[in-house]
């Protein structure tokens, strides 16, 4: 049997935009193969929220997991996307009845549309989408935009929340062209030792 594999992950180049007053992304060759006679070595630099990312609660708690402590089986599941597109506000209301064992929710609001530049707003997430996950046994959120809260919010109210029920956050997906429906999911952050967030290669297949 085919498996089809569906790349839901931001590419990663110089015009992939980060948060405003956060490390730039950048990439190039410090060694080439002409000057190391063997092979062509890399030099990376970016931040850990840069493109599609994972947060870990470190981010947001002082005494939250880190990185490295996450439990893996978050990011390796049974994922629903459900296509909330058009909605200013997402509210409980306009989730998709949840199909069975499923343990990751994808939104899909389709509001970041040109990923070369940060977008000036997006959807606001109801606080209440987390205790319905705790409630039906659904551990990650996944969104399509940079953040599950505002840009301009320090209190951030949608981490707290999902915070507060030990759910897990999943930034920066793209489903623009992804169908409503059960997928696999992996999205498997970087072990950074004492990290607050890991940038991901997210893919769904079926």
């Amino acid at each position: 049997m085919t498996r089809k594999i569906i790349d839901i992950s931001m590419e990663l180049n110089n015009m992939t935009p980060e948060w405003p007053g956060d490390i730039p992304y950048s990439y190039e060759l410090s060694v080439t193969k002409e000057q190391s006679g063997s092979v062509n070595i890399g030099k990376l630099q970016t931040s850990t929220h840069i493109g599609t990312h994972i947060d870990a609660p470190f981010h947001y708690n002082e005494q939250g997991l880190k990185t490295h402590e996450l439990p893996l089986d978050v990011y390796l599941t049974q994922a629903q996307v459900m296509d909330v597109s058009g909605l200013e506000k997402i509210a409980l209301s306009d989730l998709k009845p949840l199909e069975k064992n499923v343990e990751a929710v994808l939104l899909k609001t389709v509001s970041w549309l040109d990923r070369s530049k940060f977008p000036q707003k997006w959807p606001v997430f109801d606080e209440s989408i987390a205790k319905w996950m705790a409630d039906n046994g659904v551990r990650l959120l996944g969104v399509d935009v940079p953040s599950v809260d505002p840009e301009t919010s320090k209190e951030l109210p949608m981490h707290q929340a999902m915070n507060r029920q030990q759910r897990f956050i999943l930034e920066g997906i793209v489903l623009d062209e992804v169908s409503e429906g059960v997928y696999q999911l992996v999205a498997l952050p970087l072990k950074i030792k004492g990290g607050e967030g890991s940038p991901v290669r997210a893919i769904l297949y079926t």
